[in-house]
């Protein structure tokens, strides 16, 4: 016999709906996330586990999802984690209740109908933390910059873009404003903005340091550093959000899974194109756009390249935002190739095949003479 859980998870408490293979409701109730209220709910599954049931729980993907599913998997009940972008039925019903909705994520799990999603390693979410809090870090810095700069402005002195961005820079920025009368009190404005800049600096390159020693055995980042002009940050992005390439089946897949692929609606004979998806991870999908922005800038290593040649043609037509784009997908199979391989970048596969070669050429030859 089979009894599927139906679990609506949220921070302080869990809704749980159990069903029979006939659809009877055998137990419903309502746990507090604690400590007691997770044992309590594993010794209710660990009790129908003893009477011969077959015991599955769904509960939908949010941020506490992991530690749930650790808590069953160690009291070993099966859990599955259910794709919210795919489980329509739960975000637009009618009925929204904590109750409904794990009566439903049950009935579609005892029908084998519920869509799956797959949860990534405890080393890709370690580095997908770390990569969350750098942007954050950044972001405060560019903002307390821009407040010094406009503060300079303000008393007549003019700032250039980079000079904010050592410590001994700023720190004689701030002796300079000490040391003239004219500028008042500017210095004692300034002083707090720059301390908050050597502060989170200082946090910025240890979480950098952090992220670099998480990373520095892994296969795959090494790898993928063999590309010239692509950074740690980059790497480890794509590292992190793809989480084991053996999970797509080809790179078509996963150019997809990053949402770089386009929208495809074919009804009749007709077949229409869309924009990209944008449907995977948007760290994923940034990533691979900063890997071409790293590629373009080494155009002394990369400019024979078949994808460089391919992305200054579209841009002619079609614009260099849609380049960028298409490029990026290029760039993912390439990805895919090198870690499906094993093999590291070879820069002469990225050189036109030579039959290419040959009618560019002629092509040339032929309208020079028309």
């Amino acid at each position: 016999m089979k009894m599927s859980v139906g679990v609506d998870l949220r921070k302080t408490q869990f809704t749980v709906c159990c069903l029979s293979e006939d659809r009877r409701v055998q137990e419903s109730g309502i746990y507090p996330t604690t400590d007691h209220g997770y044992r309590a709910f594993i010794m209710k599954m660990s009790n129908w586990d003893k009477e011969c049931y077959e015991v599955t729980a769904a509960v939908e993907s949010t941020g506490n999802t992991r530690y749930f599913r650790n808590r069953l998997l160690k009291a070993g009940i099966e859990v599955r984690i259910v794709n919210n972008l795919k489980f329509k039925v739960v975000n637009e019903s009618v009925k929204k209740s904590d109750k409904h909705d794990s009566r439903t994520l049950a009935e579609f799990l005892g029908k084998d109908m519920s869509p799956e999603s797959i949860l990534c390693s405890q080393e890709s979410e370690d580095i997908r933390r770390i990569l969350k809090s750098r942007p954050i870090l950044v972001k405060a810095l560019v903002s307390l910059k821009n407040q010094v700069h406009g503060l300079l402005l303000g008393y007549g002195i003019e700032s250039r873009r980079g000079q904010l961005q050592s410590r001994k820079d700023r720190q004689r920025i701030l002796t300079g404003l000490a040391d003239h009368r004219s500028y008042g009190n500017a210095a004692q404005a300034a002083q707090p903005l720059l301390g908050s800049i050597d502060q989170i600096a200082s946090e910025a390159k240890a979480l950098e340091r952090v992220l670099s020693d998480l990373v520095s055995e892994d296969e795959d980042v090494a790898l993928l550093q063999t590309i010239p002009g692509v950074g740690l940050t980059t790497v480890a992005t794509i590292r992190a959000y793809t989480n084991g390439i053996n999970r797509y089946e080809s790179d078509k897949k996963y150019s997809a899974h990053a949402g770089l692929v386009p929208w495809v609606q074919n009804s009749n004979k007709t077949i229409r194109y869309g924009h990209i998806t944008k449907r995977g991870p948007v760290e994923l999908r940034t990533a691979f756009v900063q890997m071409v922005m790293g590629v373009l800038r080494l155009q002394n290593k990369t400019d024979g390249y078949w994808v460089m040649s391919k992305h200054r043609a579209m841009k002619e037509h079609k614009g260099i935002g849609k380049s960028i784009i298409t490029t990026a997908r290029k760039m993912s199979t390439i990805v895919y190739a090198i870690l499906k391989t094993r093999q590291p970048f070879d820069p002469l596969r990225m050189l036109p095949e030579p039959k290419y070669v040959e009618m560019s050429k002629v092509s040339r030859c032929y309208a020079l003479v028309v």
